[in-house]
């Protein structure tokens, strides 16, 4: 059993009888009554999110699951395709179970995969990635008063929030846990 103090992301649970992973978890004290804790999670097998609110101390049924190293090899066009580098089997993963990561995979990247009873439930990309800008406007004369911020499209297609000096062909260090925030220039 687990109870809400071991929550962490990409912890899976069993709650009514489906499987559900942590995405995001915070503790809530209010100023009347008891601490909770909030959580944001993933049902394994729709790919829906639900948010959800437990008591503090709350105990609930924790599933045991198996981490593996895989390398991104390709899309298909419905499913992403890994490869095992130890045997170097190939596993073709459906789109609702890459979820999130689709927007940072780039062909050849080393990935971590999580399976829940042998079948494959998630998907854990390196903390930060390198990614080229393919396109973004030019810097604005006189915008760089302040922390000035314009959209660019990576070469993967994710569009994020860089500074104003970043111009197109930058190689920029992105963080992929927060949906893309623009770390620094390589």
């Amino acid at each position: 059993m687990a109870t809400t103090n071991d929550l962490k992301n990409g912890m899976v649970l069993n709650l009514d009888g489906q499987l559900w992973s942590v995405i995001w978890f915070q503790h809530h004290k209010p100023g009347k009554g008891g601490a909770v804790m909030r959580t944001k999670l993933k049902n394994i097998k729709t790919g829906s999110t639900v948010d959800k609110t437990f008591r503090a101390g709350e105990k609930f049924p924790r599933i045991r699951t198996e981490q593996k190293s895989a390398t991104y090899l390709y899309h298909d066009g419905t499913d992403y395709v890994f490869m095992d580098p130890d045997t170097f089997d190939q596993m073709a993963i459906s789109e609702a179970v890459v979820d999130e990561a689709t927007k940072f995979l780039i062909d050849n990247m080393e990935v971590q995969l999580f399976y829940v009873d042998g079948e494959p439930a998630g998907v854990e990309l390196p903390n930060s990635v390198e990614l080229k800008v393919a396109s973004t406007e030019p810097a604005v004369r006189g915008d760089t008063v302040g922390n000035v911020q314009k959209p660019a499209t990576l070469e993967n297609g994710a569009v994020i929030q860089v500074p104003s000096f970043v111009a197109e062909g930058d190689t920029l260090k992105v963080d992929t846990r927060e949906g893309g925030r623009y770390l620094s220039r390589v």
